[in-house]
């Protein structure tokens, strides 16, 4: 259970603003020792809301502000994605959807890759923002953020994971973050590290 500051009681249930299973997956994992039943958004009838904005948190802050108002409860959202240098940032906020739709790890990875020939620059971070709001007209909303370096790998490595990590290459680790354990990514991503930023302000 958590305790947003200075907002009265305790939150033991918080709708996750996602369809996606992977970040779900990871979601719980790292919230269990909280004792936070976090309930996926489809498991109340809510569908994926528009993300129409070009920043991450604009995005992360309207899918949070739409769960919480569809589903009456706190609410949080994350939005996240890699960003290369080589090609101005992207895929950025469109990695989900990268090479269209329907959405498609390995054709998001071919775009990219496809992308990439010719640049020797390899830089790639994935970064995430974490949005929780105690309602959808919540006028202070905790937002976090993390950063996870990398580069993009020569092939593809590793079965875990989801999204961009089989080509996600970690030099300090020697492995790319598809190679890892879910612990072991868990402790390090990106997604950790906002989680990581969000419960430091939720510490009484």
């Amino acid at each position: 259970m958590l305790r947003l500051p200075d907002r009265g009681p305790l939150v033991k249930r918080v709708i996750l603003a996602s369809s996606n299973v992977g970040k779900l997956r990871e979601f719980r994992q790292m919230l269990a020792p909280l004792a936070i039943e976090l309930v996926p958004q489809r498991e109340l009838g809510i569908d994926d809301a528009e993300e129409p904005y070009p920043t991450f948190v604009e995005n992360a802050l309207a899918k949070a502000r739409h769960a919480a108002r569809a589903g009456g409860l706190p609410a949080m959202a994350d939005d996240s994605g890699i960003c290369v240098p080589a090609l101005g940032g992207a895929p950025g906020v469109h990695s989900a959807r990268f090479a269209g739709e329907p959405r498609s790890d390995a054709r998001n990875n071919a775009r990219l890759l496809e992308q990439m020939a010719g640049h020797s620059d390899r830089r790639a971070h994935y970064y995430c923002v974490i949005v929780l709001v105690r309602s959808a007209e919540d006028p202070e909303p905790l937002i976090a953020d993390g950063r996870w370096h990398g580069t993009l790998a020569g092939e593809a490595r590793g079965e875990g994971g989801f999204g961009y990590d089989p080509w996600f290459f970690l030099p300090e680790h020697g492995c790319t973050a598809a190679e890892l354990s879910a612990d072991a990514k868990n402790r390090i991503s990106h997604r950790a590290l906002a989680l990581a930023r969000l419960l430091a302000m939720l510490k009484p």
